[in-house]
């Protein structure tokens, strides 16, 4: 095995010091970068390049194939590992180029390897149905409110953060429609089904009447909040994600559902129901259609799995 230099060696040493002084990285970022990049200097030694001066973007470009391919000494990366060894790949020729020890980036234009899309989680339609039946155990004000967020969540799609943004003013329940501001403030109205309005409906007449009086008692002053905690104040992403999660276990859904889980499945069941891409991406508030799209991939997932199971010659 050819000897790996000591200009490069000398090189990551120098870059590695540098993040572990000067940017104060953590113990297992440097350790992660040192065993990635002394696998990339010991590559570039095999190909016979010595000098960080002399390193191309091939060089690089062969480096990431080599790590999706794997060698009789390391089996082969996904796509996300070896994107990882990329941005430690990137960082040192960036820091060398900044130092003057190079005057090229040989690695700024090699593109990481594509990551399999993930497709979304959803659940089905009875399955949410048990979910929200979960939320409103009992009558307390609690279950009026937990209810009300879920049904929100999944009648219009809602991020979480979307959700407790909202206030009393954003929902009109007369029409049907709710006023969602999105990544970057980006408003949105989007139709509030007959489930969702009547839940919201029961809530801001039962039980936020209570909360807010909470806080008005304890600030002086009243909150334009829809969804409030028991001490009046604007419910948090975190509380909704555990009245999320206490649902979730009570339906016996634990470790399915996620804080996105009824954005997904209420894309998914749009589709499934024939509704058209486009529309679902200006509910969702997707800036593009192909982030819409995955979801095309949940339904047409769906189409083989009834077709493995109901056609005789499909197994």
């Amino acid at each position: 095995m050819p000897q790996a230099s000591t200009a490069l060696v000398g090189a990551v040493s120098g870059w590695l010091e540098h993040l572990e002084i000067e940017r104060g990285a953590a113990v297992n970022t440097l350790a992660s970068y040192r065993r990635d990049l002394r696998r990339y200097v010991a590559f570039l030694a095999d190909r016979s390049v010595t000098d960080p001066q002399s390193v191309a973007e091939r060089d690089v470009t062969a480096f990431v194939t080599h790590l999706r391919e794997g060698d009789a000494d390391h089996r082969p990366l996904t796509a996300t590992s070896a994107a990882r060894c990329l941005v430690a790949v990137r960082g040192l020729h960036k820091f060398l180029l900044l130092e003057d020890v190079t005057t090229h980036d040989p690695a700024t234009d090699v593109r990481p390897p594509s990551t399999p899309k993930r497709l979304p989680k959803a659940i089905s339609t009875s399955e949410v149905e048990r979910l929200l039946d979960a939320a409103s155990l009992g009558d307390t004000a609690a279950s009026l409110r937990d209810r009300a967020l879920l049904e929100l969540l999944y009648g219009c799609g809602a991020r979480i953060s979307e959700a407790v943004g909202l206030d009393v003013d954003d929902v009109d329940l007369e029409h049907g429609s709710v006023r969602l501001f999105g990544k970057g403030r980006k408003e949105r109205v989007v139709p509030l089904g007959s489930f969702a309005r009547d839940a919201v409906h029961a809530y801001t007449v039962r039980a936020r009447p209570g909360f807010a009086a909470n806080g008005s008692a304890r600030t002086g002053r009243g909150t334009t909040a829809l969804f409030l905690n028991s001490r009046g104040g604007r419910l948090s992403r975190q509380s909704a994600w555990t009245v999320l999660r206490a649902a979730a276990d009570r339906a016996h859904l634990a470790g399915h559902v996620s804080p996105h889980t009824l954005r997904h499945s209420f894309a998914t069941h749009l589709l499934d129901g024939g509704a058209d891409v486009r529309v679902v991406q200006e509910l969702l508030g997707h800036a593009s259609v192909t982030t819409t799209q995955l979801y095309t991939l949940v339904t047409a997932e769906r189409l083989r799995e009834v077709y493995a199971a109901a056609h005789p010659r499909a197994l």
